[in-house]
């Protein structure tokens, strides 16, 4: 019989605020035996991080626990608060969503992994130095990181490092339950591949249980056995993971699974999961005419030896009117610092930038110029926006340095009409946190058209964002391609994103652009091996065939 390490029963979690009680999960339960991977789906303010942290009570003292937490059978809820301490890593240990955020940046990373070590040592058991320090390289050998990693500082490693070295931490009191939330969000797609990898890994060698919480079901499907939607505070559907996302039955599993599409799947190219219809696709004249180029573009910085890093090494890239360019590529491949040099904001080592066949000015004034033909849409809209600036000031703030003609709440208004947030004037006055993810997006991209620009250059503009909002905003994309002609960059790491709404996909690996082509050449017909590896790093390993 199979031993249940986790037991939910009729799980309850409401929030006492200023407005009354708010109730953020009602009525779950949920088992998860040893050994066994359980992922936890829905988007953000569903409930199923509150889930996460409620079996360790990590929620704010404004939560109140109803109904049953059971880990090895020991009720979490009844626990004092001395056993709960005792548990906590060395039961069960949670990895957070965001490494960065979650590591110490002045501290070393070995010494960041040895303090559970020593903190939750048994008592009249506290280890030797050399006890932790080898134990420290036991858990970074376990993550495939070496052992002098350990004299790193978090800024010194990749974003996937880090990720490592915060599942190397919560293996650190050897527990036999891993709460993982997000840990792959923002992570290129080799390197989610390979942190999912490792996850899988350790739940096989240690039989230890797993919950993953994910909004993107691909990722769950390609990990856990089982796999429960939340929608609302409530569990909408449960079942195993492949058949949830191949055959969901909720209405909220459906949209999640529309959301990532299949690479290959013909019902899916230019149709992402939006609510507003897309207007037909326009009649493509046959002469291509390049409105942002690269010419032999090359960046070189100095590191720290004195030796050369090629940043971008000989790039030559088009960027047509009325045309959609995906450049996919890995962390560290080069795409933003080709994307900074395209809008001016790095100067190239050598090579040409071109707008509309004329060079990319060099004077002040001149740039100026130019950046307002060409606008950068941030990856992130919490940090593009001033958290004391009104959606007006944020959405005026372009054309009063440009000096644009005209009246500016006339302008503002078009702007915020055109990134779809209707009508204007109900949004005008709200500051940031009083809109959701998807609409700070939409503000930032309003931003962006208030200057009227011809290219719009988009970094990953909808890895922080939900499933459903995350079509919304490749929707809002589309339309503007089609409606005003707009051309764009968009970078990412995501595939399906290219798939989904990009005319041309440019590849790039080690700073050169190693495949270039259209949609259909270049992620079902691939020539290079760099190309077909993100596509095998795909959840799953799959790709749709055309038809």
């Amino acid at each position: 019989m199979t031993e249940t390490l986790l037991e939910l029963k009729d799980l309850t979690v409401t929030y006492t605020t200023a407005g009354g009680e708010v109730p953020a999960v009602r009525g779950v339960s949920l088992s998860l035996p040893a050994g066994g991977t359980l992922g936890l789906a829905g988007e953000s303010g569903s409930g199923k991080s509150t889930v996460a942290m409620s079996v360790l009570r990590l929620l704010p003292k404004s939560a109140r626990i109803g109904g049953g937490i059971l880990l090895d059978g020991e009720d979490v809820t009844s626990m004092k608060w001395g056993r709960l301490r005792a548990v906590r890593w060395s039961e069960a240990a949670v990895v957070f969503q965001g490494a960065m955020h979650a590591l110490n940046p002045v501290r070393r990373v070995g010494t960041q992994i040895a303090e559970p070590i020593r903190l939750h040592a048994p008592d009249g058991e506290q280890p030797t130095d050399t006890q932790v320090r080898d134990r420290v390289e036991e858990l970074l050998a376990q993550v495939d990181l070496p052992a002098s990693k350990a004299q790193a500082y978090p800024h010194e490693l990749s974003g996937g490092q880090k990720q490592r070295v915060m599942i190397a931490m919560a293996l650190a009191c050897r527990p036999r339950l891993i709460l993982a939330d997000e840990p792959t969000t923002a992570l290129d797609v080799i390197v989610q591949a390979q942190v999912l990898d490792l996850l899988s890994n350790l739940v096989r060698e240690h039989r230890l249980g797993l919950m993953l919480i994910s909004h993107d079901l691909s990722v769950l499907a390609a990990t856990c056995e089982r796999i429960a939607v939340m929608y609302d505070g409530e569990i909408v559907e449960e079942g195993p993971g492949r058949q949830v996302m191949t055959e969901p039955e909720h209405a909220h599993s459906k949209a999640l699974a529309a959301a990532f599409p299949t690479v290959g799947d013909p019902v899916s190219r230019f149709a992402p999961a939006t609510s507003e219809p897309l207007p037909p696709e326009p009649e493509r004249s046959s002469e291509r005419r390049p409105l942002l180029s690269a010419k032999d573009l090359r960046v070189t910085f100095r590191d720290r030896t004195g030796g050369r890093v090629h940043a971008v090494d000989g790039v030559d890239l088009e960027v047509c009117r009325d045309e959609i360019v995906a450049l996919v590529g890995q962390s560290g491949s080069g795409k933003t610092t080709l994307a900074r040099t395209l809008l001016g904001l790095q100067k190239p080592t050598s090579g040409t930038v071109l707008f509309d066949g004329e060079p990319m000015p060099r004077s002040s004034e001149g740039l100026k110029a130019y950046r307002r033909r060409v606008q950068l849409v941030l990856q992130d809209p919490t940090s593009a926006l001033n958290p004391r600036h009104s959606v007006y000031e944020a959405v005026a703030e372009g054309p009063r340095i440009h000096g644009m003609d005209g009246d500016e709440r006339a302008i503002v208004a078009a702007a915020l009409e055109a990134a779809e947030l209707r009508p204007a004037e109900k949004f005008m006055p709200r500051l940031p946190h009083e809109l959701s993810g998807g609409q700070r997006q939409r503000v930032v991209i309003a931003g962006a058209l208030a200057l009227e620009p011809s290219v719009l250059v988009a970094d990953e503009p909808v890895a922080s964002l939900d499933a459903s909002v995350r079509g919304e905003i490749l929707g809002l994309l589309l339309r503007l391609r089609r409606r005003l002609g707009l051309a764009g960059l968009v970078i990412t790491h995501d595939l399906g994103l290219a798939w989904n709404i990009a005319d041309r996909v440019a590849v790039m690996y080690r700073g050169k652009l190693v495949e270039v082509g259209s949609v259909e050449q270049v992620l079902l017909d691939p020539q290079h091996d760099y190309t077909r590896t993100l596509l095998a790093a795909l959840p799953g390993g799959t790709v749709g065939a055309p038809g």
